[in-house]
């Protein structure tokens, strides 16, 4: 490919936004172009740009294959030849995030949030790399042109692709978003495995062409069996950096307990949720704490914490799906931002967090080889350590054996999925789908 120089005479110091604009249509989206920044002592606006020599002569958009992914996408695709000086000193070195079902309702809240800075922090540029599929290609185009338009000075780069192999290339975080609903009909083992040959191949992809280093937080349900399917299929990975969701039930959480205790969220701390993302969860009301003190102090009303509460958070997604006609969507865009921000800040000092993570090594006896919500503190370098002062009661232990066997089973029905075997498969058709709360 030649190189090519375009020199744009005017007496002008600058680019209109209407000649810009006339650039970004005529200009192929797959070129790579140079801006140089003007100056009140410069005469000529430059741009270089990579193309072939028919492209020199006719600059028109060109027609894209839909199963193409394409470099970048429009503005992203310019690269600006700042000089130091001009350099905001603060800025580090873009974070490549991967992001699947990036089409999907929950996107369309955490992407804005992530440009924004409001995850990585306002001196942190990212490159934003969405995963969609051939039925929603151009949705996904319609997500890329509404983070143009939206003039986020930390989003540098943003690519589009249906294939995960190309849109993971040097990912350093992966929010795997996308999975397949439950329908009308279907049983639990028949959504399992399909949900299961996603979280595989995206398993397989990452392994492939991600940084060895990259942290993934599953999100699609069942969350807690696709992390497992998708660390099983990534070995060259760490186990240890794969997480499934369950920062919203811990969120949920929270909101019971400070209602019920008439305070302000922000005086309840050191909440767990153990085990799956399903109604089979264990909101441990034990060792939280409000305003100081343990939670079983601050509330009275024990019956109300065995029974109701818990009750409360295991179906507060189906209460919800009942309300709004739909599942939740800016609310767990909400808690994805919290489960990144709390790997990548420091815990505050006798508190923690929780999240779904690899079993091997736990110290609670829970069952080794299955992903479960369990306490973690985190030093802010994105890893985590399992939190050891907590305690547990019969009650507990009780909760805790009978989501850890919900989760045993899932695991049985996705052996072929993770390389350990023929599924056998026992889930109770009408025990409610994790996701569908």
């Amino acid at each position: 490919m030649t190189m090519t120089k375009l020199n744009l005479n005017s007496t002008k110091t600058h680019l209109h936004s209407s000649q810009f604009s006339f650039l970004l249509k005529t200009l192929p989206r797959h070129l790579h172009c140079a801006f140089a920044p003007s100056h009140s002592t410069t005469q000529h606006a430059r741009i270089s740009c990579s193309v072939a020599p028919n492209q020199v002569q006719v600059p028109a958009v060109q027609t894209q294959d839909p199963k193409t992914k394409p470099e970048c996408y429009g503005v992203f695709c310019l690269t600006y030849d700042l000089k130091a000086e001009e350099e905001t000193r603060s800025w580090k070195k873009i974070i490549n995030i991967a992001v699947s079902g990036a089409a999907g309702m929950i996107s369309n809240h955490l992407l804005f949030k992530l440009a924004s800075g409001e995850v990585f922090g306002p001196d942190q540029p990212i490159a934003l790399k969405l995963l969609g599929s051939e039925r929603s290609i151009q949705a996904l185009e319609g997500v890329a042109m509404e983070l143009e338009d939206s003039l986020f000075p930390l989003l540098r780069e943003v690519s589009i692709g249906i294939d995960p192999y190309e849109v993971f290339q040097d990912a350093e975080w992966a929010l795997l978003i996308g999975a397949k609903p439950r329908g009308p009909g279907m049983e639990r083992a028949a959504l399992l495995d399909i949900n299961g040959q996603i979280f595989a191949e995206q398993g397989k992809a990452l392994n492939a062409v991600a940084s060895c280093n990259v942290k993934v937080i599953v999100v699609g349900n069942p969350c807690n069996t696709n992390a497992l399917i998708c660390l099983k299929n990534a070995p060259n990975i760490p186990a240890r950096n794969f997480h499934a969701l369950t920062r919203l039930d811990e969120n949920r959480a929270k909101c019971q307990l400070a209602l019920k205790a008439g305070v302000f969220y922000d005086r309840v701390s050191n909440v767990t949720i153990w085990g799956n993302h399903s109604t089979t969860q264990v909101p441990d009301f034990l060792n939280a704490k409000i305003d100081g003190l343990p939670a079983k102090d601050a509330i009275k009303d024990h019956k109300w914490l065995m029974e109701e509460f818990t009750e409360t958070v295991q179906k507060r997604g189906g209460a919800l799906i009942q309300k709004w006609g739909r599942s939740s969507a800016a609310s767990t865009a909400v808690s994805i931002v919290d489960a990144i921000r709390s790997l990548v800040t420091p815990t505050p000092e006798g508190d923690w967090f929780c999240t779904g993570v690899y079993t091997n090594g736990n110290p609670y006896g829970i069952a080794e080889d299955i992903v479960f919500s369990m306490p973690c503190r985190s030093k802010g370098d994105g890893d985590y350590e399992l939190v050891k002062d907590v305690i547990f009661d019969d009650y507990l232990r009780q909760r805790i054996a009978k989501t850890e066997a919900e989760l045993l089973a899932e695991k049985k029905c996705v052996a072929h999925l993770t390389g350990e075997g023929i599924a056998v498969c026992d889930l109770p058709v009408d025990t409610m789908l994790p996701g569908e709360m």
